[in-house]
């Protein structure tokens, strides 16, 4: 408390009329006018002069280091789970939660990248690895569609017979991982690992490419939007779930962190500032389709929970009073009082 018993009885003054400002009506009114103010003020000023773009690089940037893998976040993985396994109270269908006209937008759009997906493909294939999963790929699917035609064959007197030659090990692919077939390609899979991958990859791009494709993935999109988007509880373990998101965590933390993310946030920062670094904060608002007198209403809404809550513990008066004394205890106001 100030020495000066003056200064005590006016700092009790004015703490007591700022929390009257700050309570009931009042606060509503505040809450309204202080937000239209400040928009007033920095309507004025363009966002670039108004923020240090490298002052919002260092915070973005710390936050990223830190965020990702403090305690809260990986408290937050828990509920993760939780919502992973439960789903939604009330299951809906999925349809209604995307539209089919957005579908179509996105599936035309990846259809077009089959120039992409054939250079990554040839990008890879040289890989032994990938050479030897596409060369295995394609011999249980070669293996698959003998064991078709010859079941087809069977049905048919005599028809068996005829195509039962350079069918005899078919029947053994699919039991061991397509290795009789395998056999029968000679060395395609530590030999001709590439041509094979390249191959599988222009198999896919003309897939991409076929005009009824897109309306294949339509179709099968029509059949997933008539199912209830529900828990995946039916499907999944506790533990099957909580190692993928525990994965998809410990990606985010490190990767987060890396020095290249940093960089490319600096990249985003610079690219918000060249777009909309000359616009005031009211012109931005416009530009994003926000109604100024929205920002009020929410600040108006959001306002007197958060202040009601530190006004009945008592650190409403607390924060008042530390902001206030300061003033009454500077030898200015001291002067004037004596």
């Amino acid at each position: 408390m100030p020495a000066n018993p003056l200064a005590r009885r006016l700092l009790d003054a004015q703490v007591a009329y700022h929390l009257d400002q700050l309570r009931g009506d009042n606060l509503e009114d505040n809450a309204a006018a202080l937000v239209d103010d400040l928009l007033d003020a920095t309507g004025r000023h363009q966002i670039a002069d108004l923020v240090d773009r490298d002052v919002v690089k260092t915070v973005i940037a710390r936050l990223l280091t830190s965020a990702p893998g403090s305690a809260a976040a990986s408290g937050l993985l828990d509920l993760v789970i939780d919502v992973v396994l439960d789903g939604p109270p009330d299951p809906y269908p999925l349809g209604e939660l995307v539209e089919r006209e957005r579908v179509e937008a996105l599936v035309d759009a990846l259809l077009q990248l089959s120039p992409l997906v054939e250079r990554a493909i040839g990008q890879v294939a040289d890989s032994p690895v990938i050479g030897t999963v596409a060369s295995r790929f394609m011999a249980r699917i070669v293996g698959e569609v003998m064991q078709a035609n010859k079941a087809v064959a069977d049905k048919v007197p005599g028809l068996g017979a005829l195509v039962s030659f350079g069918t005899s090990t078919a029947a053994n692919v699919v039991g061991a991982a397509g290795r009789p077939l395998e056999g029968l390609l000679g060395d395609t899979m530590g030999k001709s690992g590439a041509f094979a991958a390249r191959r599988l990859g222009r198999i896919i791009v003309e897939t991409m490419q076929d005009p009824t494709t897109r309306e294949a993935v339509l179709q099968a999109w029509d059949v997933a939007a008539a199912e209830k988007v529900a828990g995946l509880d039916r499907l999944l373990s506790r533990d099957q779930v909580a190692d993928v998101v525990g994965a998809a965590h410990e990606l985010a933390v490190t990767t987060a962190a890396s020095e290249h993310v940093t960089d490319l946030v600096g990249v985003l920062v610079d690219g918000f500032f060249e777009n909309f670094g000359g616009y005031t904060p009211t012109e931005l608002l416009e530009q994003l389709d926000i109604d100024r007198s929205h920002v009020q209403e929410d600040a108006v809404r959001i306002a007197p929970g958060i202040v009601g809550l530190l006004d009945e513990a008592g650190d409403l008066e607390r924060i008042v009073r530390a902001r206030l004394k300061p003033f009454f205890d500077s030898p200015e106001v001291a002067a004037l009082l004596a």
